[in-house]
């Protein structure tokens, strides 16, 4: 089975909101993610996750600490995927491969269709209480 390693940034607001993204592509188009995506060779996850937040949402962040890595079995492929905590460096977002973007409280990110290998974290955070430094 072919793996992929990705990186994903679980980015929170002053509020301790999560960001996330609607995907407006592919197989698993209309479903909720962390924006990421594909490390490349020789990239550390945080230079990864700088250039796929630049590239996705012409954004800067700054990467925190790594909440939790996720092994996950989609039918076609093995999913590792490293899950960071981030904030935004400013307050611009454009999304540029995404339908749709929103701001969940902890008590609303079961409002949205999360990603199978996404809602592996999605538990974790509802029961966490994050301060908005990462």
């Amino acid at each position: 089975m072919k793996s992929i390693e990705v990186v994903a940034a679980i980015i929170f607001d002053e509020q301790g909101r999560i960001f996330a993204t609607q995907r407006g592509y592919g197989d698993w188009k209309d479903w909720w993610e962390f924006p990421g995506g594909k490390m490349e060779a020789g990239e550390t996850a945080q230079e990864a996750l700088r250039r796929e937040i630049k590239e996705e949402l012409d954004a800067e962040i700054e990467v925190g600490k790594l909440l939790r890595t996720i092994d996950y079995d989609y039918p076609n492929f093995h999913l590792t995927m490293h899950c960071y905590k981030c904030k935004l460096a400013g307050s611009h977002v454009t999304l540029k491969e995404h339908e749709a973007a929103k701001w969940l409280a902890s008590k609303d990110l079961n409002s949205v269709k999360w990603l199978p290998a996404d809602e592996e974290i999605i538990n974790e955070l509802k029961t966490q209480t994050y301060a908005p430094s990462t």
